[in-house]
C-alpha cells in the first residue's frame, strides 16, 4: 500500500475529529452508563445495534448541543444532546430512527433535541421510509421552559402529517410521562418493555396528591397495564433486546410507505394446500366455543401469525400473516372469549387496525363468528353505539382488497359490520356451518311466535318445533348465497386456496372514495 504523507495540520484535525467522536459516543459518561445498564437495560446506541442491520447505521447531527444558558446549563453541554438520530436498514430496507439517551440529562426534551428528531421525521417522509422512535426520556427539559414544550408540539404535528404516509413505530424503553406520551400515541404501533418502561400523563405522586389513590408506576402505566387494560401498547416485550427484535419482525410485514404494495416474501408453503382438519374444527353445537387462532394458523403460510394487541380485547384477534408470500392483515372474532361478541374495546382495536392496513395497501382477511354486540348498561352508557360505528366506518372506508370468511354465527348488526358485502367486501365466503340471520333461533322464535307458543297446549314442544323450522330456514349460509351476499359456500378444507385465489384475483384492484378533505369518523 502506498504511503501517504499527512501534514501536521491535517493530523491535528483528524485527532480533533476523533476526540469529538469519542466524546459523543460516551453520552453521559461511564458512571451514568453503568447505572443505566443495571437490570439488563441497553444503552441508546446498543439498542440501535440490535435493531439495525450490522454496519448500516449512519448518524446525523452527532455534534449538536443545546443552546440553553439558564440555571448553569451553559456549562453542561454534551454532544448529541441526549438523542441519537440517523438512518439504517432493517432486513435490507431503509428506516429512519431516533434513540433517546437517558444518560444525558435523563433524555429530556430540549429545543435542539426536538430539532434533531424533526429533521429525521422530515427525511422519512421525503424518502418514503418507516420511522422508528426509541423513547427513554424524563420529559421536557425544565430549564428550557416553553422552548422544550414547543419542541414537543413540533414533533406532534409531524406525527399527524406523517400518519398514513410512512409507518411510524414507537418503542418505550424507560419513563414516558406528561407531554412525552402523545408522540407515541399518535404513531401506528407502540412497543413497551415489562418492568422497565412506563407511560402516564400524570405520575403516581400527582395522582396521590389530587385523588388520594395509592398506585405504583407499574400498576399505573407499566407495559402489562397498557397491553391488557388500556390498549395503549400493542406489544409488551420481555427486555430491550426482545423489543428491538420484535420491531424488526413487524417491519417484515409492512411496506415502506403508502405508495408501495404489501411486501411479498417467498414461501415453500403450497398455495393449493388443503387442510382436512378444518372440516371438523367448527363444533356441531352453535354454543360450543373453539379457538379461531386454529383456523388462522391452519390457513396462513407456515402457520405463522404475528398477533397485534394480543392481551387487549381478546374477543377479537388482529395481526399479520402471509398467503402465498403476500402480507395481509387479519381480523377475526374469537369465540373463546365473550363468545366472540363485539364490545367497545374490540371495536376500537379492530377499527384502528383496519385503518392502518387500508392506509398502507395491505389486504384485509376477516374471519367471522359473531353473535352480535355485547349487551349491558356498561356498554350502552360508555358509547358502544359510537365505538361500534368506528369499526363499521373503517371497513366501509377501506378500499384495499377485502376477503371475508364466515365460519359460524353472523348475527344482526354485527353481520353488517364485519366486512359484509354491503360494506364493499370483495369476496365473501361462508362455511356450510355458517348461520346468517338477524339473531339466533331461540331469540327469534320468542319474538315472532310469542303468542303462538303461550297459547299452545304444549308450549315446550311448540317452541322446539318452531325453533327447528327457524333453524332450517336461517341457520345456514344458503339464503345469503341466493341473494348474492355470499359469493360462495366452501368446504372449510379449501379455505387457504380460496383466499389465495381471491388475493391473486384482486391484486390489481382499484377503488376510491368520493373526493373530500377527510371524513368525520365517529370518535
Amino acid at each position: 500500500m502506498e504511503h501517504v504523507e499527512v501534514s501536521s495540520l491535517t493530523a491535528d484535525r483528524l485527532r480533533q475529529l476523533e476526540t469529538k467522536n469519542d466524546a459523543a459516543l460516551q453520552g453521559g459518561g461511564e458512571a451514568r452508563i453503568v447505572k443505566h445498564k443495571e437490570g439488563g437495560r441497553l444503552t441508546a446506541r446498543e439498542r440501535l445495534d440490535v435493531l439495525l442491520d450490522p454496519g448500516s447505521f449512519v448518524e446525523v447531527d452527532r455534534f449538536v448541543a443545546h443552546r440553553c444558558s439558564n440555571f448553569g446549563m451553559g456549562d453542561k453541554k454534551v454532544p448529541g444532546d441526549g438523542v441519537i438520530t440517523g438512518y439504517g436498514r432493517v432486513n435490507g430496507k431503509l428506516v429512519y430512527v431516533y434513540s433517546q439517551d437517558f444518560t444525558v440529562f435523563g433524555g429530556s426534551m430540549s429545543r435542539t433535541q426536538a430539532n434533531k428528531i424533526c429533521k429525521i421525521m422530515d427525511l422519512a417522509v421525503k424518502t418514503g421510509a418507516p420511522l422508528i422512535g426509541i423513547n427513554d426520556s424524563g420529559g421536557a427539559r425544565i430549564q428550557e421552559g416553553v422552548e422544550a414544550l414547543g419542541g414537543y408540539a413540533d414533533i406532534f404535528l409531524r406525527n399527524v402529517t406523517t400518519s398514513g404516509v410512512v409507518p411510524q413505530i414507537s418503542a418505550i424503553m424507560g419513563p414516558c410521562a406528561g407531554g412525552a406520551v402523545y408522540s407515541p400515541s399518535l404513531t401506528d404501533f407502540i412497543f413497551m418493555v415489562k418492568e422497565s418502561s412506563y407511560m402516564f400523563v400524570t405520575g403516581p405522586d400527582v395522582i396521590k396528591a389530587v385523588t388520594h389513590e395509592d398506585v405504583t408506576k407499574e400498576q399505573l402505566g407499566g407495559a402489562v397495564t397498557h397491553a391488557q387494560k388500556s390498549g395503549v401498547a400493542h406489544f409488551a416485550t420481555e427486555d430491550d433486546r426482545h423489543c428491538m427484535l420484535m420491531i424488526r419482525e413487524l417491519l417484515n410485514f409492512l411496506p415502506l410507505n403508502n405508495l408501495d404494495d404489501a411486501p411479498i416474501i417467498p414461501t415453500n408453503d403450497r398455495p393449493d394446500r388443503i387442510d382436512e382438519s378444518l372440516n371438523t374444527l367448527i363444533p356441531d353445537s352453535p354454543k360450543k366455543p373453539y379457538d379461531m387462532l386454529d383456523v388462522i394458523q391452519k390457513t396462513v403460510d407456515e402457520g405463522y401469525f404475528l398477533e397485534i394487541h394480543k392481551h387487549f380485547a381478546q374477543n377479537i384477534l388482529v395481526g399479520f400473516g402471509r398467503y402465498n408470500g403476500r402480507s395481509v392483515g387479519i381480523v377475526a372474532n374469537q369465540p373463546k372469549i365473550l363468545a366472540g361478541c363485539l364490545n367497545i374495546q374490540a371495536s376500537i382495536k379492530a377499527a384502528r387496525f383496519v385503518r392502518f392496513c387500508d392506509a398502507f395497501n395491505i389486504p384485509i382477511v376477516t374471519f367471522v363468528d359473531v353473535p352480535g354486540f355485547l349487551p349491558g348498561t356498561d356498554q350502552e352508557w360508555n358509547g358502544i353505539i359510537t365505538h361500534g360505528a368506528k369499526l363499521l366506518y373503517a371497513y366501509a372506508e377501506a378500499t384495499v382488497p377485502k376477503i371475508t370468511v364466515v365460519t359460524r354465527k353472523s348475527y344482526g348488526g354485527a353481520y353488517c359490520v364485519m366486512s359484509s358485502k354491503h360494506l364493499r367486501g370483495d369476496v365473501n365466503l361462508a362455511y356450510p356451518t355458517a348461520e346468517i340471520a338477524v339473531m339466533g333461533a331461540d331469540g327469534a322464535v320468542n319474538i315472532i311466535f310469542r303468542q303462538q307458543i303461550t297459547g299452545a297446549s304444549n308450549p315446550v314442544a311448540e317452541k322446539a318445533r318452531l325453533t327447528k323450522e327457524y333453524e332450517d330456514a336461517f341457520a345456514n349460509p344458503y339464503v345469503a348465497a341466493e341473494l348474492g351476499y355470499m359469493d360462495e359456500v366452501i368446504e372449510p378444507a379449501m379455505t387457504r386456496k380460496r383466499i389465495i385465489d381471491s388475493l391473486e384475483m384482486l391484486k390489481n384492484k382499484r377503488d376510491t372514495n368520493p373526493p373530500k378533505k377527510h371524513g368525520n369518523i365517529p370518535l
